[in-house]
């Protein structure tokens, strides 16, 4: 590993500001409290997605996020998993639901430890996750609430095959080209991500 990368590491939220040597009454629970509780904004939202996800389908979840990785999430059996996430209901002023639509671009990597980045641009994970938080009820909205979400799960080969556009998927677009003529394919509760996730890396 590069000396002169610096991999975050875990806190507990318990530690302490300090000044001239001396700790503050605020801890770090205190800065995420005060930076992370606007959930519905879309950066939150999406690293919200990505934690919910990895509970469900046996990520390693003491080992702290990295915003930079090539992709979000990866098993214990080394499965490489991209959340995209979306929402009907947005954290500023709505005339109206937002439609919903996801980016699946092809993107060049980057390794924080040369600092280096890929020649070409592609997906490098292995499975795409589609999280959607899909309640509709400002006054009952809760991100935290996972029985509000909604899933769909696809290889990464079945994106690269789309004949139609590779910088985005509508959701009505993914769930008509996974379903059954005439039928929708329907979402995913959280429950069954491990299973689809792991039957779409057998798939790739």
């Amino acid at each position: 590993m590069s000396a002169n990368f610096l991999p975050p590491i875990r806190k507990s939220g318990l530690e302490p500001f300090e000044t001239n040597g001396g700790s503050r009454d605020q801890t770090l629970n205190d800065f995420w409290s005060w930076h992370a509780s606007g959930l519905l904004t879309n950066t939150l939202r999406g690293s919200l997605a990505e934690y919910i996800v990895g509970l469900a389908i046996d990520v390693d979840m003491d080992s702290p996020r990295e915003d930079w990785a090539t992709w979000d999430l990866t098993t214990r059996d080394g499965v490489k998993v991209e959340v995209k996430s979306a929402a009907y209901l947005q954290a500023w002023f709505q005339k109206a639901d937002s439609k919903i639509c996801f980016n699946i671009s092809k993107r060049r990597g980057w390794d924080p430890r040369t600092g280096t980045e890929d020649t070409i641009q592609t997906r490098h994970a292995d499975v795409y996750v589609f999280a959607l938080f899909a309640h509709r009820d400002r006054a009952t909205a809760n991100p935290l609430n996972i029985d509000q979400w909604q899933f769909w799960v696809v290889p990464t080969s079945w994106l690269d095959a789309r004949t139609r556009s590779q910088k985005s998927i509508t959701l009505a677009s993914l769930q008509r080209e996974l379903g059954e003529p005439g039928e929708p394919a329907p979402a995913l509760t959280w429950l069954e991500l491990r299973d689809h996730v792991e039957r779409a890396a057998g798939a790739t």
